[in-house]
């Protein structure tokens, strides 16, 4: 379909043209463009780095490579004119990446970051607040990793071979990037989805089974981990109002404001172990008083406790680690859930009059 401009109540169609006629080059020209602008793509993406080539013995490097608000790994490649065979391209980066950790991502973006004249420092800050997490959660980072492909045109050939990945399991997309010129000069760009087609139902095809067992473990995660938060809230509001109010939630987090702005009590849950900690949002001079007096508030407590600070983040913790989480068996959940309030409890304990010695201290 062309496309028109409106003008003074005229339609005036654009022509068609093409990138390199207009001198736009694939890496340096829309390959940035879309770096820059990576919404233009339709989604929301965190760009992790930019020609990343992370693995041994390989020249090979993704376009773009990205992270979706699942933490998913989507891998974009792009083509400037004919798609070529860019789907089996993506494909080999694809599994390249696809046992990529936390910390190998937290790594590309530092150098991402570095070669784009920026520190690197808030490499890992940025992707927790991306994935809106406290702390790195492994288990669920990279669970699946996505294919977008980009181009100009796309043969039938690697339309349909897309389309075939797409029941198998493969989350692939294709998008469509079509130039224009105005009379005056000015170029659009018309970006369009072609593969799955929004509002085309018979371009959809079904989830295949890999797919569906990842979504289904997922639910069930889920599930598993909300009937977990209420059991687990349910005992604590009978011995601590601290989380009172606060609702069962799919995450693996759950917060409470300590009565300071900036401060916060949370309870972790994980597979095979849990934790509770008090979580303090850009004050590591606090956090390196307490360490001071590290012997005195772990007596306090009546046990070790974890003193987590990472130059990379904004925040610190002082918490304590529990035996057990949402994957042990049911039947050891309430010994589980016990153990987490009571060092929740005794966290409050040991740190709320420091606390306030801090909001006095803000009056």
């Amino acid at each position: 379909m062309p496309v028109y401009e409106v003008n003074e109540g005229k339609l005036t169609a654009a022509n068609p043209t093409r990138f390199d006629v207009e001198g736009l080059r694939e890496r340096q020209d829309i390959q940035r463009m879309l770096r820059d602008q990576i919404t233009v793509l339709g989604e929301d993406l965190f760009v992790l780095s930019d020609e990343y080539g992370g693995w041994i013995d390989s020249n090979r490097r993704i376009d773009l490579l990205c992270l979706d608000p699942e933490a998913n790994l989507v891998v974009v490649e792009l083509k400037r004119d004919d798609a070529g065979h860019m789907e089996l391209q993506a494909i080999r980066y694809g599994a390249m990446i696809a046992r990529m950790t936390f910390a190998e991502a937290v790594e590309a973006h530092t150098q991402y970051l570095r070669r784009c004249g920026q520190s690197g420092d808030e490499a890992e800050a940025a992707l927790l607040a991306f994935l809106n997490w406290q702390e790195a959660e492994q288990e669920e980072f990279g669970g699946s990793v996505r294919i977008i492909l980009a181009s100009a045109a796309f043969s039938k050939e690697l339309t349909t071979t897309v389309l075939w990945l797409r029941e198998q399991g493969l989350d692939i997309s294709c998008i469509r990037l079509s130039p224009y010129k105005l009379g005056d000069g000015r170029l659009l760009l018309d970006v369009q989805p072609i593969i799955p087609l929004p509002e085309a139902t018979q371009f959809q095809t079904q989830i295949g089974l890999k797919r569906q067992a990842e979504q289904k473990a997922k639910v069930e995660r889920h599930e598993i981990r909300y009937e977990f938060w209420q059991s687990l809230l349910a005992l604590a509001a009978q011995q601590t109002p601290l989380h009172a109010g606060r609702s069962p939630s799919k995450d693996n987090w759950i917060s409470a404001s300590a009565g300071v702005p900036g401060f916060n009590f949370s309870y972790t849950i994980r597979q095979s172990d849990s934790q509770v900690h008090l979580w303090i949002e850009d004050n590591q001079s606090f956090f390196l008083r307490m360490e001071a007096e590290r012997a005195a508030i772990e007596s306090e407590f009546g046990g070790d406790l974890i003193w987590k600070r990472d130059d990379r983040q904004r925040g610190t913790l002082i918490g304590a680690l529990v035996d057990g989480g949402y994957r042990s068996d049911r039947e050891d959940w309430p010994k589980v859930q016990q153990a987490l309030v009571d060092a929740m409890v005794r966290l409050e304990r040991v740190m709320r009059p420091r606390l306030n010695q801090v909001r006095a201290g803000q009056r």
